[in-house]
């Protein structure tokens, strides 16, 4: 009983934080802390820019390292089957104004039997005749 009311008490109090985060208001940035952050995600972009550059660095050298002593060892190595990936594709076609607000065109059926609807649905389950000859 007593471990139930341990677990009784955990979840309330969880939920009653929740709940109390859930209503603080959103902090309003000055132009101070927005050109701080700015700054900040420049620099990460930076670094991060760096980073790829001497990974891609260090796996060229360790390539080049294993073929080296691959071929010094007398042993063949196939050549790398790897293909770069293709770039981004262009941006596509922009859509008409109808299709932007999700609107599709209905094409009209190319023949439309208004006289007589009996005579049309029974010439569209009638099989042709062959041609005798």
């Amino acid at each position: 009983m007593k471990r139930l009311n341990h677990w009784l008490v955990l979840c309330i109090g969880s939920a009653l934080t929740t709940l109390a985060i859930a209503k603080l208001p959103t902090p309003v940035l000055t132009d101070e802390q927005k050109a701080k952050a700015e700054e900040t995600k420049a620099k990460a972009a930076e670094v991060a820019k760096k980073e790829a550059a001497d990974l891609g660095r260090y796996q060229d050298k360790s390539a080049e390292r294993y073929f080296r002593e691959m071929k010094a060892a007398g042993k063949t190595v196939p050549p790398s089957t790897w293909v770069p990936p293709a770039p981004p594709p262009v941006a596509a076609a922009q859509p008409s104004s109808s299709e932007a607000l999700g609107q599709k065109q209905a094409a009209a059926p190319k023949t439309q039997n208004t006289a007589n609807p009996a005579a049309a649905k029974a010439s569209t389950g009638a099989k042709p005749t062959p041609a005798k000859g």
